[in-house]
C-alpha cells in the first residue's frame, strides 16, 4: 500500500508553481480624468507600465501565447483602473455571446482579474469581462476552495472591438474592496486571458495545470497604491415594491413594502449591514423536482442579503450535512415568513475573521415571531490555513436550539512540488430544548489531493442519532459514512485527445452508527472517460449501490418501495459538446436495477446562443420505471430564454412542468442597472394547471420592485 502511494505522487508531482518576470506589477497614480468607455485613449494608459509577460496553461502548459496581452493599472483617491489590451489578428474568430451581468463567462473570450488586498494568499475579489462588457464578479476565500459568484461589488468596466482585438477598462472604487489601513499598499494579483476559438488559456502567474486563478497565493503582486481610504462610510439601498396577485377562485390581491439595506463601514477592513422589512420578490422560482428516492431534496439558497456573506457562515461535514444554511431562515415548508430585519457583520481584524448575522422574522400562522442569530470566527493560521469556531441559535416560543462547532483547515499548493493538499476537519453539537441531548454530535475529517494528473480524496463523517441543527441541513442521522474517489488523467496527445480520465473507484459507504451494519453503498467505476483537443467529452461508467429500506416509502404518486435490501447494478453515458461552441449540448442515459425492479433514465440538455443578445437553454430528464408489475414514467422539462439589450438591460422568462405536479411554472423577470448599485425590476410569476390536458390559470403575481443606490 505505501508503495501505491508513493507512486501516486510521484506520478502527479510536475513544475514547481512557475513565476516570471516581472511577478510585480505596478499601478500609477493619475490626476487625470479617466472615461470608462473601453478606448483606453487617455495618455495616462501609455504611460504606465505595461504588463505582458503572460504564459500558456492549455493547451500547452507553460508555451509562449499565440497573441499578445497587455495590462495596465492606474489609480486615483477613489478609484483603481485597470486597461486590458487583448490583441488578436483574427477579431472574427472573437467568441462574444453574453452581455448580462452574472452570466457564464466560461463559455466566452474574457479576461479575468483577482485581487487580494490583504495579500494574504486566502481571499480575493474576482473581476470579469467579455467582450461584449459583461460585468461578472466572485467573491474568493479559502485559497479557492470557496467560490460566491452571487457577490455583487460596485464596479464598471466598458469593452471595445476593432479589426487588432478588443479591449477592456474596469473602473473598481476602493469602497467595494476591504484593504489593509496602510499609506503603502501591496496586494495580491493574477490575470488570465481566454481564447476559445483556439481552446487557449493564458495566465500572468501559476500557469502549472495544478493550479487555478482562484488560487491567489500562486499569483503575483500589484504595487504602487498609497494614500488611499474607503471613502464612502454609508451605503444607503432604499427599496419600494408593489403589484397584485391572483389565486384561483379568489379576489386580486394588492402587495406593496418599503424598506432598505443600509451598510457602514466601521473600518477599511469591516462592515455592518442592515436590512429593513425585507424583500425577496424579484428571486427566480426554485426547480421544482420530482423525488425518486427516500430522503429530502436539497434547493440553495437565491437571496441576495443572505448569499453575499455566504462564504464567511459555511461550515459542512458534507453535502448531506451543513450546520447552517440560511434557507431555513424566512421559508417554511415553501411558504415564505415576512422578515422583519437584520443585522449582519462581516470583516477582518489582524489575522481573524469575524461574522456576525442576526435576523427576525414575523410571527405567521401557528409560527410565533423567530429570531435566528450565527456567529462564526475563523483565525487564519500558517501560510493558507486556518481554525475557526461557530455557533448557531434558534429562538421562537418554546422552540430553542443551539448549534457550535469548530473546525480547521490546513491547505498547500507546493505538496511534493507544486500539488495541491487539503485537510479538514470538523466537530459539531447541538442542543434542543425539551429535547434528549445525548449522541448528539458528528465529526468530519477530510483530505483531498485535487491535482490534474492524479485526484484523490477520503472522507469520513459520523452524525449523531440526536444531531439537530435546526438552521442548518442534515439528510441523514445515526450513520457513519466513509468516502473516497481515485481519477487518474493522463494527457497522450495522440488521436485528438486532449485528456483521458479513468476512475478505478468513487465510493461512499453509510454504515448505522448504533448497530454497525451497512446501511448504504454507492459505488461508480469509469473504466473510460476523455476530452478532445476540440473540446467534447465522454464518459462510461459502471455503479454498484445498495440500500437497506427498514420501512417503505412511496414514489410518484402512491407507488411503492418495499422494505428491504437491494443490490442494484447500474450503467451510464455521457457526452457533451464544447461548451465554448454557440451551440451546445450534453446528453446522458442511466440504466440497470432500481430496487426490486428496472429503470432507464436518459437526460438531454442544451443551450443556444443565437447572438450577443439572444441566449436559449433548455433540459428534458425522463424516467421509466418498471416496478411492482406496473410501469412509471416521469418527466421534468424546463426551458429558459435571456435577452440582453445592453449589459445593463435584461431580460428573462424561465418555465418548467413535471408529470407530478402537473403545473406548467413560469417566471419572467426584466432587469434594469440605471447605475451601478441600483436596480429596476418587473416581474410576473404564473402558474398553469395542466391537469387533464386542459390548461387552467391557478395563480398570477405581477410585481415591481425599484432599488437605489445612494452612498456618502
Amino acid at each position: 500500500m505505501k508503495k501505491f502511494f508513493f507512486l501516486i505522487f510521484i506520478f502527479s508531482s510536475a513544475l514547481f508553481a512557475q513565476k516570471s518576470n516581472p511577478w510585480k506589477a505596478r499601478a500609477i497614480r493619475t490626476d487625470g480624468t479617466i472615461t470608462i468607455d473601453g478606448k483606453l485613449t487617455e495618455t495616462d494608459w501609455y504611460e504606465a507600465p505595461h504588463i505582458t509577460n503572460f504564459t500558456e496553461q492549455e493547451p500547452h502548459e507553460g508555451a509562449k501565447p499565440t497573441v499578445k496581452t497587455e495590462v495596465a493599472f492606474l489609480y486615483d483617491n477613489n478609484n483603481l483602473y485597470v486597461g486590458v489590451w487583448c490583441w488578436d489578428g483574427k477579431p472574427d474568430e472573437i467568441r462574444a455571446t453574453k452581455m448580462n451581468r452574472d452570466s457564464r463567462w466560461w463559455t466566452d473570450d474574457n479576461f479575468e482579474l483577482i485581487i487580494s488586498p490583504f495579500n494574504d494568499n486566502r481571499n480575493g475579489y474576482l473581476f470579469i469581462t467579455n467582450p461584449n462588457g459583461m460585468l461578472t464578479d466572485v467573491l474568493v476565500t479559502d485559497g479557492g476552495k470557496a467560490t460566491n459568484i452571487s457577490w455583487n461589488g460596485i464596479w464598471d468596466v466598458a469593452t471595445t472591438i476593432n479589426d487588432k482585438g478588443w479591449f477592456a477598462e474596469f473602473m473598481i472604487p476602493f469602497s467595494t474592496l476591504k484593504f489593509p489601513d496602510k499609506v503603502k499598499q501591496v496586494w495580491g494579483l493574477n490575470m488570465e486571458r481566454n481564447i476559445r476559438s483556439r481552446h487557449e488559456q493564458d495566465v500572468w502567474q501559476g500557469w502549472s495545470r495544478n493550479t487555478e486563478l482562484e488560487q491567489i497565493s500562486n499569483g503575483g503582486e500589484l504595487t504602487g497604491i498609497q494614500n488611499i481610504y474607503a471613502a464612502k462610510q454609508f451605503e444607503f439601498y432604499p427599496f419600494v415594491s408593489g403589484g397584485v396577485s391572483k389565486t384561483s377562485g379568489e379576489n386580486w390581491e394588492k402587495k406593496g413594502k418599503v424598506g432598505a439595506d443600509i451598510t457602514y463601514s466601521i473600518s477599511p477592513t469591516m462592515k455592518l449591514n442592515v436590512t429593513l422589512n425585507t424583500d425577496f420578490s424579484q428571486i427566480e422560482s426554485d426547480q421544482h423536482r420530482i423525488n425518486l428516492s427516500r430522503f429530502s431534496l436539497f434547493y440553495p439558497e437565491k437571496r441576495k442579503f443572505f448569499l453575499e456573506g455566504k462564504n464567511v457562515f459555511e461550515v459542512n461535514l458534507s453535502r448531506e450535512t451543513r450546520i447552517f444554511h440560511s434557507r431555513r431562515i424566512g421559508i417554511k415548508n415553501g411558504e415564505e415568513i415576512p422578515i422583519y430585519g437584520g443585522v449582519r457583520l462581516l470583516g477582518k481584524t489582524g489575522d481573524t475573521h469575524i461574522g456576525v448575522l442576526t435576523m427576525q422574522t414575523a410571527a405567521k400562522d401557528t409560527i410565533p415571531t423567530t429570531n435566528y442569530t450565527v456567529l462564526r470566527v475563523k483565525q487564519d493560521v500558517l501560510a493558507r490555513s486556518f481554525i475557526g469556531a461557530i455557533v448557531t441559535g434558534k429562538n421562537g416560543g418554546a422552540d430553542n436550539n443551539y448549534v457550535y462547532g469548530v473546525d480547521g483547515n490546513y491547505m498547500t499548493s507546493n505538496f511534493l512540488g507544486n500539488n495541491n493538499l487539503v485537510v479538514n476537519g470538523v466537530f459539531t453539537q447541538s442542543f434542543t430544548k425539551g429535547e434528549t441531548n445525548s449522541d448528539n454530535s458528528s465529526y468530519s475529517l477530510f483530505v483531498d489531493f485535487p491535482n490534474d494528473l492524479v485526484d484523490w480524496s477520503a472522507h469520513v463523517v459520523s452524525v449523531g442519532d440526536n444531531y439537530n441543527p435546526e438552521i442548518g441541513y442534515i439528510r441523514r442521522k445515526n450513520i457513519v459514512m466513509y468516502s473516497g474517489h481515485l481519477v487518474y488523467s493522463p494527457r497522450p496527445e495522440i488521436w485528438g485527445i486532449k485528456r483521458l480520465e479513468f476512475k478505478p473507484i468513487d465510493f461512499d459507504y453509510y454504515e448505522t452508527k448504533s448497530t454497525h451494519e451497512m446501511e448504504s453503498l454507492n459505488m461508480e467505476f469509469r473504466p473510460l472517460g476523455f476530452e478532445t483537443d476540440n473540446g467534447e467529452g465522454f464518459e462510461f461508467n459502471i455503479i454498484r449501490s445498495f440500500d437497506r429500506l427498514d420501512e417503505s416509502y412511496t414514489i410518484f404518486g402512491d407507488n411503492e418501495i418495499a422494505a428491504g435490501k437491494y443490490w442494484d447494478t447500474r450503467y451510464e453515458l455521457q457526452a457533451h459538446t464544447y461548451y465554448g461552441n454557440p451551440f451546445f449540448i450534453r446528453a446522458q442515459v442511466n440504466w440497470g436495477e432500481f430496487y426490486s425492479g428496472k429503470s432507464v433514465s436518459p437526460f438531454i440538455g442544451g443551450s443556444w446562443s443565437l447572438s450577443k443578445h439572444l441566449y436559449l437553454h433548455g433540459t428534458w430528464n425522463r424516467h421509466i420505471i418498471s416496478i411492482n408489475n406496473s410501469k412509471l414514467i416521469t418527466d421534468e422539462v424546463s426551458a429558459s430564454a435571456s435577452y440582453s439589450f445592453n449589459p445593463k438591460l435584461f431580460t428573462n422568462i424561465y418555465a418548467q412542468w413535471n408529470n407530478e405536479e402537473n403545473l406548467i411554472i413560469l417566471n419572467y423577470r426584466v432587469n434594469w442597472i440605471p447605475k451601478i448599485g441600483s436596480n429596476v425590476y418587473f416581474v410576473v410569476n404564473q402558474l398553469i394547471s395542466a391537469e387533464g390536458g386542459k390548461f387552467r390559470n391557478t395563480d398570477l403575481a405581477v410585481l415591481a420592485k425599484f432599488v437605489w443606490f445612494i452612498a456618502y
